[in-house]
């Protein structure tokens, strides 16, 4: 379809915006620790909002629908095991990574972090992390350019190789210039936007199809199945989807979070707003994809595109069910969920980049200043890679987004928690953990099974952690020392 011009102003206003914020943000940012971490000043609020968008990509206007239209209710547990998920990595991982980061010698980034945790001297797990972070965020990065393509393909009518460029411009440019600060005020900004397309269309859906009983006659009338909550693959499908919520405890972009927050007692207030964000948004990503089903049966002469590729039910009904203005609005949500999560992993790539191999390794005198124009040359290097990998016209979002979430979960999640719960832990048990861990998910991705590889993944790591640490020799006494006195401040400041 050719944009309308109400599609073409909201749409350029809103990049417009988000590119000045980056300008604003490029003005705070004095050093590299503002350019990674924002140099640990992120209120309740943003920390909250920030945390959300960066998880929610493109994936919870898109991929998430498109899976509900499809199969039906069941693909609904992944929204729950990922709220279950969320809420005790706010409630028992949030406060002690930024106690523990900050004691650790300032870690800025996750692979920063285990090294001075374990008193890795010889660094191994700061490489072996860095470089599971740069493999499966180059997968995830696609994820995003993927969704953006989609959009601008959709709306504008550009061929899906030109609409990749397109998609992926804006988000390169703000955190290009301003780091983590534009990212984190961006993600602010983008959170309430999708907040709001999450909420109002779903309403005016239903309310197109009569109601929700009528909604649900539709629906059943298409196929009885997809009321089923236990779905066509039973027990195992339903497993798979709610063990979404084990990815939240390794995902580097979503703890970078965390970590930025300007005290541990802003922790609990950030998780309160946080939370209700991502219910409700969850809720109205859950309810159009659903509801959908029966607006098409209803409108089989609508249902063209949705046909072609399900994780465009989003796009379509606010095309065809809103004012030109209010669907620039609700489209411009998709971009928002897309750049948010985008520019937050495309930091985290350049962190790890830039902090745990250039001054890890090649320069460790080099200057701030250097520091910042690597990050930023490591910003444009990784988004590069992903728009080659998202360059297949058949790739799926969501598909593209459980690959990568497993590949973290398995490989950071029972290092993360352990590491911040067990004394005993050692430096061989993470190393132990993240290849077992790494390489389950990649190995059992090849098998076909139905189980979803963050289930064998995150259970085989956790038992290589255990099992290797056990073997092992004691850490030495000034981890211990420096866990002991983490525990003993986190229960003195409860969060």
């Amino acid at each position: 379809m050719t944009a309308s011009t109400p599609l073409l102003v909201t749409f350029g206003l809103y990049l417009i915006a988000m590119v000045m914020i980056g300008f604003i943000a490029w003005r705070s940012t004095r050093n590299f620790d503002d350019y990674i971490l924002g140099g640990r000043s992120l209120g309740s609020f943003v920390t909250a909002l920030s945390a959300g968008a960066s998880d929610m990509s493109g994936w919870l206007l898109m991929g998430l629908p498109g899976a509900l239209y499809l199969t039906g209710l069941s693909e609904a547990w992944i929204a729950i095991g990922l709220t279950v998920g969320a809420y005790l990595n706010w409630r028992f991982v949030a406060g002690p990574l930024r106690v523990y980061t900050e004691r650790t010698h300032n870690a800025l980034t996750l692979p920063d972090y285990f090294t001075h945790r374990f008193a890795d001297n010889r660094r191994v797990l700061r490489i072996f992390s860095a470089l599971v972070i740069l493999v499966f965020f180059a997968v995830y990065c696609a994820s995003g350019i993927v969704a953006g393509a989609r959009l601008f393909e959709s709306v504008f009518g550009v061929p899906y190789a030109q609409a990749l460029w397109y998609g992926a411009a804006a988000t390169i440019a703000y955190t290009l210039i301003g780091g983590f600060l534009a990212v984190s005020w961006t993600d602010t900004v983008q959170a309430s936007l999708m907040i709001f397309a999450l909420v109002l269309t779903p309403v005016i859906v239903v309310v197109s199809n009569g109601g929700i009983q009528p909604s649900l006659a539709l629906i059943e009338q298409v196929d009885p199945t997809r009321l089923d909550w236990m779905g066509a693959g039973g027990l195992m499908a339903v497993v798979s989807a709610a063990a979404w919520g084990l990815g939240y405890f390794g995902q580097p972009h979503i703890l970078a979070r965390f970590m930025a927050a300007d005290h541990v007692s802003s922790i609990p207030k950030a998780r309160r707003i946080g939370m209700t964000w991502m219910v409700l948004c969850l809720a109205g990503a859950i309810a159009v994809g659903f509801f959908g089903i029966a607006h098409y049966a209803a409108h089989p002469e609508a249902a063209g595109p949705v046909s072609q590729n399900p994780e465009r039910v989003f796009i379509t009904l606010a095309e065809q069910l809103f004012n030109p203005w209010i669907a620039g609005v609700l489209l411009s949500a998709i971009l928002a969920a897309v750049m948010s999560t985008l520019s937050c992993q495309l930091l985290v790539c350049s962190s790890a980049v830039t902090e745990d191999f250039y001054r890890g390794f090649l320069r460790p005198n080099a200057g701030q200043r250097e520091l910042v124009w690597v990050g930023r040359a490591a910003v444009l290097a990784v988004a590069l890679l992903a728009i080659a990998i998202a360059r297949d016209p058949d790739s799926r979002v969501l598909g593209l987004v459980s690959y990568a979430w497993a590949g973290f979960g398995a490989a950071f999640g029972p290092v993360v928690i352990l590491s911040l719960v067990w004394q005993r832990m050692t430096r061989n048990g993470a190393l132990a953990g993240m290849l077992t861990g790494a390489l389950t998910v990649i190995l059992w991705k090849q098998t076909g099974s139905a189980m979803y590889e963050i289930v064998p993944g995150f259970i085989v790591a956790t038992i290589a952690i255990v099992v290797t640490s056990l073997l092992d020799r004691a850490p030495p006494h000034e981890v211990q020392v420096t866990h002991q006195q983490v525990r003993a401040s986190l229960r003195e400041n409860p969060h």
